[in-house]
């Protein structure tokens, strides 16, 4: 199936499927409603398929990138739940560079937000992505599935891991102490 843009979709549709998105409507009402947009053979799934990310599409800095490393690191957070997991990239060969947190979405740290790490690496930052769901287990592989988990987090050490992931990532010796974030 070929590569559709939101402007190929009803307005109404995509207003759906931001209601489930941002947890506004369960996945059963998204397709319920969007039952009146399936038309020629097409179903709500199809449409719902049709309209989720699709990470391989997304990717524009593969993870094996010889311009880049990357790798898994664990910060200690006290105040938090313990320690959080995220996924730091970097140049491949640096000086001390300006350093940027990567703040997911509320499914955790998706292949997408990798590849924005990895984005940042090969414009000379070093990125930490740290995931939200360490403590439960990790991303699980799925957007669903890490919509469910991050409704079951705490909201304060949560907070508190990303604080303890800000003040890690701006105090490693290959930054330059210069921290920026972005998120999504």
């Amino acid at each position: 199936m070929g590569r559709k843009k939101a402007s190929d979709f009803p307005q109404e549709l995509l207003n759906l499927l931001d209601g489930y998105v941002h947890g506004g409507i369960s996945r059963r009402q998204f397709l319920d409603r969007a039952q009146k947009f399936a038309v020629g053979g097409l179903t709500a799934m199809a449409l719902f398929d049709m309209l989720r990310p699709n990470y391989a599409w997304a990717i524009q800095v593969p993870p094996d990138d010889k311009r880049i490393k990357t790798s898994t690191e664990t910060v200690q957070s006290p105040q938090g739940n313990g320690s959080i997991k995220g996924y730091l990239a970097g140049p491949a060969n640096s000086d001390k560079l300006p350093a940027v947190l990567v703040i997911h979405e509320n499914r955790g740290l998706n292949p997408y937000v990798e590849d924005v790490a990895r984005r940042l690496a090969v414009a000379n930052f070093i990125a930490f992505a740290p995931d939200a769901l360490t403590s439960l287990g990790g991303y699980p592989g799925d957007d669903e599935k890490g919509l469910a988990l991050f409704q079951q987090l705490d909201r304060g050490k949560t907070i508190e891991d990303f604080v303890a992931a800000a003040t890690w990532l701006k105090a490693r010796p290959d930054t330059t102490g210069k921290l920026g974030a972005v998120g999504f």
